[in-house]
């Protein structure tokens, strides 16, 4: 099934009329290799770091960035890295939701490593702590330890399932019971992080946060520089999303004929008033206007610890989703920090009652819909740095 996603073109009836051969031809487009990194995370690599990597490199990131590097250290552990040029400068200028991604990473690889009996000790910015935005100083050091009284995760098996599903969700709302079950199975373990998460179903709420959260998108949307950054992230088709996978992907039947009928192109998804510009606002209007509740999680402070446990709540919580049958998308352009966003900014966080320094430090839509497909993923040997 094509998703409302995939038909980025107001063109798509005519494109029919270019023939079965042109039918087939562009069925046959496949993004597998990208998604290969998915399967290999259940093959092992023969050391107990990459075995847990596999798995943590699954991990959600702003843009679908993956700016993890690694650098082995002995046999036992290593050191983990920013890739300075995977930074996303306009929508996130200190570098904060990367830095949340960094979070889920390690999370992840905590998980898979305890579910093969290692203990992984992670020490978060053990050169201190990088302001106002991330250097080559590491975000965080890493050591393996065998033992036989690690607790395995329950939430280790939701790990190949989990998605960020940007589709319209179903009409009804998330109810108080299932709300419950999705705090205690995210924080199971994990209360005492300075983190909460806020759930809300209420009619009121959600009609405003829609608003809100419609608001937002169109200011990143129709701020050139924000909107740019997307764009140039943006790989169309399968070549594209094979050969860089990363990024924002574009593809199905629908995109490879566009792509090759010359109707979506970056030129045209970064002009406004052209027919994939405007595509683009309806199918995020629908996605946005089609949610019945809403998650927000917040912090009492901002420190870039702080933000790597939000990246470690922030994944268990979409696992703990995945594992009650919800769908989960961030929506977190409110909480950016480019001035374009600062008025809805201070609106959002008034209206939810968060003051400095508390801050909200993400913000999602919940509700049920068909999973995607998995994203697109560099394969676990990439991230490794030569000595």
């Amino acid at each position: 099934m094509v998703s409302r996603r995939q038909v980025l073109v107001t063109g798509g009836a005519s494109l029919l009329l270019l023939g079965g051969g042109f039918g087939a031809y562009v069925g046959t487009r496949s993004i597998a290799k990208a998604q290969e990194p998915w399967k290999q995370a259940t093959t092992g690599f023969g050391d107990p770091r990459l075995d847990a990597m596999a798995y943590a490199i699954l991990a959600p990131n702003p843009h679908n960035r993956q700016p993890w590097q690694v650098r082995l250290v002995g046999d036992d552990s290593f050191t983990l890295y920013c890739d300075l040029e995977k930074r996303l400068p306009h929508t996130d200028p200190p570098n904060r939701q990367i830095t949340i991604g960094f979070g889920a990473f390690v999370e992840l690889f905590r998980q898979a490593a305890a579910e093969k009996g290692y203990r992984a000790d992670i020490t978060p910015f053990p050169e201190g702590e990088p302001e106002p935005v991330l250097d080559n100083r590491p975000i965080a050091s890493v050591t393996m330890t065998k033992d036989s009284s690690v607790q395995r995760d329950p939430l280790f098996g939701s790990i190949l399932n989990r998605r960020s599903t940007k589709e319209p969700f179903d009409p009804r709302g998330v109810d108080n019971e299932t709300f419950a079950k999705l705090q205690a199975m995210a924080f199971a373990g994990h209360a005492d992080t300075g983190l909460s998460l806020v759930t809300t179903s209420e009619p009121g709420r959600v009609a405003k946060l829609r608003d809100l959260t419609w608001k937002a998108w169109m200011v990143e949307y129709e701020t050139p520089r924000t909107q740019m950054e997307s764009v140039d992230l943006i790989r169309i088709g399968a070549n594209e999303i094979n050969a860089s996978p990363d990024g924002i992907d574009l593809g199905g039947p629908m995109i490879e004929a566009g792509l090759l009928g010359g109707i979506i192109t970056r030129e045209e998804l970064a002009k406004k008033g052209s027919s994939a510009y405007e595509t683009g606002i309806s199918i995020n209007e629908e996605a946005l206007r089609n949610t019945s509740s809403f998650g927000w999680l917040q912090s009492v402070e901002n420190s870039r610890t702080t933000q790597l446990r939000t990246g470690m709540a922030w994944v268990r919580i979409n696992q703990a989703a995945t594992a009650l049958g919800l769908a989960m998308h961030p929506v977190s352009q409110i909480l950016q920090e480019f001035p374009e966003m600062s008025e809805l900014y201070e609106e959002y966080h008034d209206y939810v009652a968060v003051a400095a320094p508390s801050r909200v430090q993400g913000l999602f839509r919940l509700g049920y819909a068909a999973a995607p497909e998995p994203s697109p993923r560099w394969p676990v040997e990439s991230l490794i740095l030569n000595v």
